[in-house]
């Protein structure tokens, strides 16, 4: 166990000023680390110091901008291993994939913000105006505990590009990578002020942060629920505010489908981070007369994963984050059982062969219909809901017939038909036959599951005003 100091203001490290936390061990529940959680007083600190550092930063050059976020990324490339280590034990991501999600894929995504940044048109001409974007100012940025650092990279980095000054508030749950960032930060040179960093709890640090006059913007990722607060905090300062929340995505099997391809897809694709990812394909939608096949395949796919510790290299699923996760997962498996599912694999049923105090689910698959409420909201855990439907246009209904729409998949032999039912998917981003993630398009909701985007030029763009001078 070891003591932490949870802010970074104006260039140094301290103690916060708020209630005493910890952070404890998605693997076997020990305790990894404690510390003083930051307090209104250090958010108050911390937006005044982006704010004082706001001019100078945002009269920095491009090209000096682009260097520093390319020795950021080369810094957290070559602690990748230690990164993905430590998210393994506070968040429960498999250490074979930890390094992977938490270090190069945040590096590349640092890249490709420097990349986009190198590229960018701050200005143009249109008719007789000139059209200026500039940076809006001190940037609030809040993550959430499954992605830490991957949020972090896109949100306080294309702020940092845009020329904003940022204060970055992680969920205290899981902080121990954002920390690790931050040294990276200092280690590659960013000025003392440019990002300042209060790891507390929304009660203590968040709402405090949103409702900083010398806030311009606000970026949270989280839950609907929260998003909703922090919308209803912002707007008496008229503060802009971007959010990243919930999602029920579906993966739409059609009829002329491969399932040998994606059935097993659709399942890594609820499966990742152990199902604590907003954008799990956590609904598969399949034709009633392929469904014993599906099933089938799911279920041998289940019986091949290795459910256990996630500090061990042959583990496929670890555990959730945190035991009130657990309950809550567990939960809405039981409720879904009462209201008639059909468990297909997995089940409520505890992980023995997995480390005592530790936060484990079996990977679940049940066949549920679109009204059940495990159908409708958004689980977080490793739990695959397999609807089956009679027709296409059912299947398109079921897949738009929820409060979100973050992400998704189509399946079809015929790449035509699976993009023109893409095209009528009411979601953010739609992954064709198991076309790839790109983190150079734009990723964010319809619907509850938010606004504003992340990633490339569309990241960017979320931290610029943008001002009209007439020639």
């Amino acid at each position: 166990m070891q003591h932490v100091r949870a802010t970074y203001i104006d260039g140094r490290w301290g103690e916060g000023s708020g209630p005493e936390l910890e952070v404890g061990s998605a693997a076997d529940g020990s305790v990894l680390a404690r510390f003083r959680g930051a307090g209104a007083d250090d958010v108050e600190r911390a937006c005044a110091a982006a704010d004082a550092a706001w001019p100078a930063w945002a009269a920095t050059s491009v090209a000096d901008r682009v260097d520093l976020l390319r020795r950021t990324a080369d810094l957290v490339a070559k602690r990748a291993d230690e990164l993905g280590s430590v998210a393994a034990q506070e968040v429960g991501t498999p250490v074979r994939l930890a390094s992977t999600v938490h270090g190069h894929l945040v590096a590349a995504t640092v890249r490709d913000v420097a990349t986009t940044l190198e590229a960018y048109a701050f200005e143009e001409r249109i008719g007789n105006s000139l059209i200026l974007r500039e940076p809006i100012g001190v940037a609030a940025a809040i993550t959430a505990w499954n992605y830490p650092l991957y949020q972090l990279a896109t949100k306080l980095v294309p702020a940092l590009a845009a020329g904003c000054t940022v204060v970055l508030k992680p969920s205290e749950v899981a902080p121990l990578t954002t920390i690790a960032f931050f040294e990276v930060l200092a280690e590659a040179g960013l000025p003392a002020g440019v990002a300042n960093l209060v790891v507390g709890t929304g009660a203590e640090a968040g709402e405090a942060l949103v409702t900083d006059p010398r806030v311009g913007i606000v970026s949270f990722t989280g839950s609907t629920q929260t998003g909703a607060r922090i919308a209803e905090l912002a707007a008496p300062g008229i503060t802009r505010v971007t959010l990243e929340l919930g999602g029920k995505s579906a993966s739409v099997v059609l009829d002329d489908a491969d399932l040998a391809q994606a059935v097993p897809a659709s399942l890594r694709g609820c499966l990742m981070n152990n199902g604590q990812t907003c954008a799990a394909l956590t609904r598969l939608i399949v034709p009633r007369s392929r469904l014993t096949e599906v099933e089938q395949l799911l279920a041998e796919a289940v019986a091949q994963l290795v459910t256990g510790d996630p500090r061990d290299d042959a583990t496929d699923v670890g555990p959730v984050a945190s035991a009130v996760q657990r309950e809550r997962v567990l939960g809405h498996v039981r409720g879904a059982l009462a209201e008639g599912a059909v468990l297909i694999a997995g089940g409520p049923d505890p992980v023995a062969e997995a480390p005592a105090g530790g936060h484990y689910v079996r990977p679940t698959v049940l066949r549920v219909e679109p009204h059940l409420r495990i159908a409708r909201e958004e689980v977080f855990g490793p739990v695959l809901c397999v609807i089956p439907v009679d027709s296409e246009e059912e299947a398109v209904a079921v897949a738009n017939g929820t409060d979100y729409g973050l992400s998704g998949a189509v399946w079809s032999g015929d790449p035509d038909r699976a993009l023109a039912v893409a095209r009528r998917l009411r979601t953010g981003q739609v992954a064709v036959n198991g076309g790839p993630f790109n983190i150079s398009a734009p990723f964010g909701g319809y619907q509850r599951s938010g606004y504003g985007r992340e990633g490339g030029r569309f990241g960017l763009e979320e931290y610029f005003e943008i001002k009209a001078v007439q020639l």
